[in-house]
């Protein structure tokens, strides 16, 4: 299987759909990172991929986000 071929990796879909959902909501990384417990560039570093999330911090983030932890790691959707 070629590396093109391969589904995005959890790290990046969890990236990809917490920038997602946020922009959605209209609220600023500052804004996610207050509600869910963290310092804003934790979100920031979530977003660019450079943060390995805990399943714990996961939780938080789809809890602020109103979505269940299975929506953080689907493919995005292209609205």
């Amino acid at each position: 299987m070629k590396k093109q071929d391969r589904a995005p990796d959890a790290r990046n879909l969890l990236a990809a759909n917490v920038q997602e959902l946020r922009i959605k909501l209209g609220i600023s990384q500052e804004k996610l990172a207050e509600r869910a417990g963290f310092h804003r560039t934790y979100v920031s570093q979530v977003e660019r991929r450079l943060a390995n999330a805990t399943v714990d911090n996961v939780q938080k983030l789809a809890d602020v986000l109103s979505v269940p932890v299975t929506r953080l790691f689907e493919l995005p959707t292209s609205d």
